[in-house]
């Protein structure tokens, strides 16, 4: 099947730049990005849930129903503001730089990128990337391990792996300092107040190996800093990444 014939979403297609206004009908009145741009102002005052066709349709002054020009339901709206909220990946891997510290760049500014729009954890993953920015992220990411001898499944699901890996160290810190917001603590005393009520609820009963923990460590815990928590974590996927090019690299 040639690429003329592959069939793409409306919104996407527009977003694109490959669909061009109708010659026909009503002319358009808005652009794809005003009622995107539109769409995001509304979740940056007023949260994700606050965002709809109707509210969209009011930030610009128009009829609810002209929207369905542009989108054909909420979520592809979800879906490109989220894609225009990420905004542009991080620098491309540089002639000098390795591999790993090029992956781990762009993990960085994954979590980055949803810290400052914490909404976008909101919106649901309904399918693989296929807006522009989306698109360009992805390029990103696989281009950083270009050269390793890694398989291109491989590629694949490596940033597949390290960028749910980031979403996922987002979302948990982005929740950790709304919950500090609504209650006025420093996001630090939330980790702290959890140790300590978790303590207190296995003090007895069959969980000797979180008792364990806490006597262990429940200090070293509460002084924790996130970002040496996040290095962790993305350092044992690399690690991981780095066997298996060794072993690519061993065979063939």
């Amino acid at each position: 099947m040639s690429d003329a014939h592959v069939e793409l979403p409306e919104s996407i297609e527009l977003a694109w730049g490959l669909r061009e206004r109708p010659g026909r009908g009503p002319r358009r009145s808005l652009t794809m990005e005003q009622v995107v741009a539109a769409g995001i102002r509304v979740a940056e005052a007023d949260g994700l849930p606050a965002v709809s066709m109707s509210r969209v349709a009011g930030e610009l002054g128009v009829a609810t129903m002209s929207l369905y020009r542009y989108v054909s339901a909420k979520g592809d709206l979800l879906d490109l503001m989220a894609d225009a909220a990420y905004g542009d990946p991080p620098a491309p891997r540089g002639p000098d730089e390795g591999w790993r510290p090029a992956l781990a760049r762009w993990a960085l500014g994954n979590v980055t990128a949803i810290h400052r729009h914490p909404w976008i954890r909101q919106v649901p993953i309904s399918g693989p990337p296929l807006g522009p920015n989306q698109v360009r992220w992805m390029e990103q990411g696989l281009a950083a391990l270009r050269g390793t001898g890694l398989r291109a499944a491989e590629r694949l699901s490596t940033i597949m792996l390290v960028s749910g890996y980031a979403r996922n160290w987002a979302t948990l810190t982005a929740d950790l300092d709304e919950a500090a917001a609504r209650e006025q603590l420093d996001p630090d005393d939330v980790g702290a107040r959890y140790w300590h009520q978790l303590a207190r609820l296995t003090r007895h009963g069959p969980y000797p190996a979180i008792r364990e923990l806490l006597a262990e460590n429940v200090d070293g815990a509460e002084d924790e800093e996130f970002e040496a928590e996040w290095q962790f974590g993305l350092d044992r996927i690399l690690d991981g990444v780095e066997a298996l090019i060794r072993s690519r690299r061993a065979t063939d």
